[in-house]
């Protein structure tokens, strides 16, 4: 067996690795990116777009069907929680850990599933979640050498948050495409 058990896994794996690069290569640009999109009055917009994104990203990660009506509320309820947390964080830095680790989380989620299809994983949302949030600690800990950037637990925090919120998100859509009758 190789290092993935399917070409889905090592997409998925890929796809997450892509997103943590992109994560650290920015450490050194965030508070300039945030302070150019303020300048230009586009934080907002910025935010929205992430949001559809990582929304879709989160709901089709869970989906292998036209979605019932069931996925459907368990979507909007999901689409809700992020809505809510979003408009409740009001520091653009602390928003954007929503997406970032979110993204990573379902990613590793759906590689743990996927990996669990021919060899055992235990409690794969555990792990995902778990991983993530040391992927978080790691970002948190370059920080606290970089001048211009500093260690913040509470964003290490966020960072398990968003990371839990993502998974439970995914685990909710698979829960409803599951108990969704056959046609």
């Amino acid at each position: 067996m190789g290092l993935f058990t399917s070409r889905r896994e090592g997409i998925l794996w890929l796809l997450a690795l892509v997103v943590i690069a992109g994560i650290y290569s920015t450490l050194w640009l965030a508070g300039t990116l945030v302070d150019e999109l303020s300048r230009r009055d586009l934080v907002d917009a910025a935010f929205v777009v992430a949001f559809m994104g990582l929304l879709a990203a989160t709901i089709l990660s869970g989906l292998r069907q036209m979605p019932g009506l069931r996925q459907i509320w368990i979507s909007m309820g999901v689409a809700s929680v992020y809505a809510m947390v979003l408009l409740r964080t009001g520091i653009p830095d602390e928003r954007t850990h929503l997406f970032e680790y979110s993204l990573v989380a379902v990613l590793v989620y759906r590689a743990l599933i996927e990996r669990s299809r021919s060899s055992r994983v235990p409690v794969p949302a555990v792990i995902a979640v778990l991983g993530t949030a040391a992927v978080g600690l790691i970002d948190e800990s370059v920080q606290a050498v970089i001048p211009s950037r500093h260690f913040d637990w509470r964003d290490i925090v966020f960072n398990c948050l968003a990371a839990f919120m993502g998974v439970a998100a995914s685990v909710a859509v698979s829960w409803a495409e599951r108990r969704r009758p056959a046609p």
